[in-house]
């Protein structure tokens, strides 16, 4: 019998180890398969609505579809231009940063110098060798760079719009494969609260990171720092990313309003700007939306977005935390899953000993 539990434990290991590595090597096809589920699951409640409204479903679909790719074309054409041309300025803004902030970074400087010394006497008298790497042309890079997000995002939206207008199709073939009719109601019923409660989180969460980006929009605005509507943009995408988003898109719109305006003082209202209004959002208004239902531990929040960003990079760091509480809600509705869906949970409260005695003064 222990043999075999050891068997088990180790197919169990190497199957874990299958699935991260093929989602490593193929991140190009897994990526735009899980983002038209998310996109989905967050506008299957919309879908159910216009449907009940008397519309098609397969209409509906057509629609709801259309629409989130006419936002996504119209994001990527106000914020190509802006970008290109930052691009191609990230060197001069580099300098305009360390002039802006050269009495800071006068030691940082007299350490490298000290350093560059020592490695000049320690390589003797040998002259070193450069190898020069030509790197691909900024047009290329752009071309491909666009070629393969044009890839993803169709593929995103026709299989989102095929699981729209397939309407209870899957879930009849699901129910189907049961044999009792108590695993037929107990499938159905674990099904619809996977999908109500995701895409009510999804959608929740989308609509308040709209706003906070709409807000960080107009408040860099207001302060006059040009481009503001990409830093709006970047607020609403990295919003998804717990934690440290906030912090890097204040970063980066903090190193922007240094290079932009003249006074250091100034510049530095930006970044507490968006600190202000993205800590006002996590403590405040994320919380009372979405609930205490799906608050997740923070630890388990912390690695999957650390493990994603390594597989995925950026893109894996921002479909991390939706793809967590979708794997915690399935986790919560299948009986062998439980532990996992409890450790995901940021609820203290042990579970009670069932073989305990009951406590005073209950039943």
């Amino acid at each position: 019998m222990d043999d075999i539990t050891s068997i088990r434990r180790s197919l169990q290991l190497l199957c874990v180890i299958a699935v991260f590595v093929t989602a490593y090597f193929a991140k190009d096809l897994i990526l735009p398969i899980i983002l038209g589920l998310l996109l989905a699951l967050t506008l299957s409640p919309v879908a159910r609505a216009l449907e009940r409204m008397g519309l098609p479903n397969g209409l509906a679909a057509v629609l709801l579809v259309g629409t989130a790719g006419t936002v996504f074309l119209g994001i990527a054409g106000l914020s190509a231009g802006t970008i290109a041309l930052w691009s191609e300025d990230l060197p001069r803004m580099g300098q305009q940063i360390e002039a802006k902030l050269s009495g800071m970074s006068e030691t940082v400087e007299s350490v490298r110098e000290a350093t560059e010394k020592v490695q000049e006497i320690s390589a003797g008298e040998e002259a070193p060798q450069e190898v020069v790497v030509q790197q691909p042309s900024l047009l290329n890079s752009a071309l491909n760079t666009a070629i393969k997000l044009g890839g993803t995002l169709a593929v995103t939206l026709i299989l989102a719009m095929f699981l729209i207008a397939s309407g209870d199709l899957f879930y009849v073939k699901l129910v189907q494969s049961f044999q009792t009719l108590t695993g037929k109601k107990r499938a159905l019923a674990a099904v619809y609260d996977v999908e109500r409660r995701v895409s009510r989180y999804l959608l929740t969460i989308t609509v308040i990171n709209a706003a906070l980006g709409l807000s960080v929009g107009v408040f860099l605005w207001l302060l006059g720092l040009p481009g503001a509507h990409i830093f709006g943009i970047m607020a609403f995408l990295l919003n998804y990313l717990p934690y440290i988003g906030g912090v890097i898109g204040s970063l980066i719109a903090g190193a922007y309003a240094i290079i932009t305006f003249d006074s250091v003082g100034f510049a530095l209202l930006a970044p507490l700007g968006y600190q202000v209004l993205t800590g006002i959002e996590g403590q405040f208004i994320t919380p009372w939306l979405v609930g205490k239902r799906l608050e997740m531990n923070t630890v388990a929040v912390f690695l999957t977005v650390v493990i994603w960003g390594w597989l995925w990079g950026i893109p894996g760091a921002l479909i991390a935390v939706p793809f967590l509480v979708v794997f915690k809600v399935v986790c919560e509705n299948v009986t062998a899953l439980k532990i996992i869906g409890n450790f995901l949970d940021s609820s203290q409260q042990a579970p009670r000993d069932p073989d305990a005695e009951p406590e005073a003064g209950t039943g």
